[in-house]
């Protein structure tokens, strides 16, 4: 079902902050991001107005809804997954999940890493951590002590590790490194809903929640909450 030029609004509220953009005939046309603790629910739709008005565009002129799933704040997730469920459901447009893994890839150029170990913040000095090959996830998310990584993240000769401590994480393994941060949101977030709708042959799955357990953490025994729509 590969989607060329598609209208897409992307929002995000993983962190202290709302962001979002608008991308229109393979152009970024609208972006804000606004930093805040507290209040993105109140916040985020009105946001989401301005930017479609300074676009230019309606609510119907979208072809899909791209949105942060984290990992970050639990309630912040929760806000902007729910939300585009919603819209997504009530405009009849694929809804795109984009995870902060996947704002760090460069947006242009999605399949030009062999061998990436994403690194992103996380509380108490840990580090969440995911594999990804020629811009696909080969793993799921693992919280790490980045000063401790553990041995089996398995870093072959030609992996780089990327992100939040990385020269840390990288050290034990010999690889090589980069220090980053996921940044202009909105834009990035966007350009990935925009790539993963071109190489999407079947519907999108819904997005959800992403979740990082620790690496030596035992499978949670009950199911993950549900989002009613």
């Amino acid at each position: 079902m590969g989607v060329t030029d598609p209208t897409l609004l992307a929002f995000d509220t993983s962190g202290p902050h709302i962001a979002g953009a608008v991308l229109h005939q393979d152009a970024v046309i609208a972006e804000r991001q606004i930093e805040m603790a507290r209040g993105q629910a109140e916040g985020l739709f009105p946001l989401l107005e301005t930017l479609l008005t300074e676009a230019s565009l309606t609510w119907q002129n979208l072809h899909g809804i791209a949105v942060g799933i984290g990992p970050g704040n639990f309630t912040g997730i929760r806000i902007s997954v729910a939300a585009a469920r919603g819209l997504a459901l009530g405009l009849g447009i694929p809804s795109i999940g984009v995870s902060n893994f996947e704002l760090l890839l460069d947006p242009m150029r999605p399949l030009a890493e062999p061998a990436l170990l994403l690194s992103l913040e996380a509380p108490r000095g840990q580090a969440y951590v995911q594999h990804f090959r020629y811009g696909i996830a080969q793993s799921p998310p693992r919280l790490i002590d980045p000063s401790a990584p553990p041995a089996d993240l398995e870093l072959p000769i030609n992996m780089r590790v990327m992100g939040h401590h990385a020269q840390q994480i990288a050290a034990p393994f010999h690889a090589n490194w980069q220090e980053a941060r996921p940044q202009e949101i909105g834009p990035r977030m966007v350009r990935r809903a925009e790539w993963r709708l071109a190489q999407a042959d079947e519907a999108l799955p819904r997005p959800a929640p992403l979740y990082a357990r620790a690496a030596d953490a035992a499978p949670a025994r009950d199911a993950p909450p549900e989002i009613v729509e």
